[in-house]
């Protein structure tokens, strides 16, 4: 049985993580501590009107709260990052306290990041429509972001992300145009109260998300034995968890796993496949990852290593009577369980939007900066991708 620890703390890279049941009744006091008087939560409305999330965060916060901004939608499109500016200036916040999935902290992220830049809403708009665009470059002090995660996208750590500029009917060269900019968050708070809070459906859809965070830190080219220990470790507390969303001890197992997967994390393969999806059609990411992951795994597996003694350490099992084609599949065969556990599709067919677009899908992934991060060896060709997807069809 892994051991779970009640609460802790540890310093990321100058920046706080604070993990523990309960441990949002410190915001106020944490937001003193570092000079910060004026926060604005940044969430989607579902978050906004849940009342058994938001009335410990706002208690947590006390009068250091300046009001709420619950527009961010899984979209994450740049209109939004400028309606949460205006929400920034009417409030005079000095501190945005995202909370939520990857949508919400990736906007509040994007707010700071765009406010600082300076520039106007239409001059990014107009840059990019004339195929100009220059990500935010900002000249002013960021706006400091605490990030309060209730779902396992693994956006919490991060510091950089993106929104969509202009759809890919707008653009210039028929692909969505996206930007953002970097921001460390000061803080990032795990409490597993709030995790219990959230749809069963939302944290599902975010679970394979993060889960492939710790496949992907293990079997990417600059892997090292301290994110090994951090990403076996996650994925092992993660498989533990997640299959067990409803025991409490399986909740904070999923939560401290997600944590530890991001430990310097570097997105590879299987991210790269799901953004040929996922910046293309208005799908979940965590289901593009639950259907492609198996995929994406074996073909891995049939052209490197992988080090696939590694993952299967993360997923609990023993390689030693094992053959390569045996390895190969029961590793597939755990993320599988993990994966139907959470009740996510199966198939790319089954989500009705997405088209048999294959080639320019996969056209589209071999353009995507992280696949170039996969395992030592693997050279990715539009075919190879391209049968992968057919697949996973």
């Amino acid at each position: 049985m892994l051991p779970t620890q009640d609460a802790f703390e540890f310093d990321y890279y100058g920046r706080d993580i604070v993990y523990g049941r309960g441990c949002i009744d410190g915001l106020e006091s944490y937001l003193g501590e570092h000079g910060l008087n004026s926060a604005l939560v940044v969430c989607g409305s579902n978050v906004g009107a849940n009342e058994e999330l938001m009335n410990p965060l706002t208690e947590g916060l006390g009068d250091r709260l300046a009001g709420v901004f619950d527009e961010t939608t899984p979209d994450k499109l740049i209109e939004t990052v400028y309606d949460g500016i205006d929400a920034m200036h009417e409030t005079d916040a000095d501190v945005l306290v995202a909370v939520g999935g990857g949508s919400s902290l990736d906007i509040a992220r994007q707010m700071s990041v765009f406010a600082a830049d300076g520039r106007s809403l239409e001059a990014f708009k107009e840059d990019a429509r004339a195929g100009e665009f220059e990500p935010p470059s900002p000249d002013g002090d960021l706006t400091s972001l605490v990030v309060v995660p209730t779902t396992f996208a693994g956006a919490d750590i991060s510091w950089r992300s993106v929104v969509e500029v202009l759809s890919a009917e707008e653009s210039p060269t028929g692909q969505t145009i996206t930007g953002g900019g970097q921001i460390e968050p000061t803080g990032m708070f795990y409490d597993p109260n709030l995790y219990d809070t959230a749809p069963f459906g939302a944290l599902a859809g975010s679970a394979m998300n993060g889960f492939n965070k710790g496949l992907e830190r293990i079997y990417s080219d600059r892997s090292t034995p301290i994110t090994d220990a951090t990403a076996i470790r996650g994925l092992r507390m993660m498989h533990a968890g997640l299959p067990n969303l409803d025991d409490s001890e399986g909740m904070e197992r999923a939560v401290i796993g997600v944590i530890l997967v991001q430990f310097a994390r570097r997105l590879s393969v299987i991210h790269a496949f799901a953004h040929g999806y996922t910046r293309r059609y208005p799908v979940q990411q965590g289901e593009i990852h639950g259907i492609l992951a198996p995929h994406v795994l074996r073909y891995i597996f049939e052209r490197v290593d992988g080090r696939r003694e590694l993952l299967a350490e993360g997923l609990g099992i023993d390689p030693k009577e094992l053959d390569d084609d045996e390895l190969t599949e029961a590793i597939i065969d755990e993320v599988v369980a993990v994966r139907d556990s959470l009740e996510l599709p199966t198939r790319l067919s089954d989500i009705d939007v997405l088209q048999e677009d294959f080639e320019p899908t996969a056209e589209y992934i071999m353009n995507d900066g992280v696949l170039s991060q996969g395992p030592e060896g693997l050279d990715p060709t539009v075919d190879d991708i391209e049968a992968v997807l057919r697949a996973a069809w």
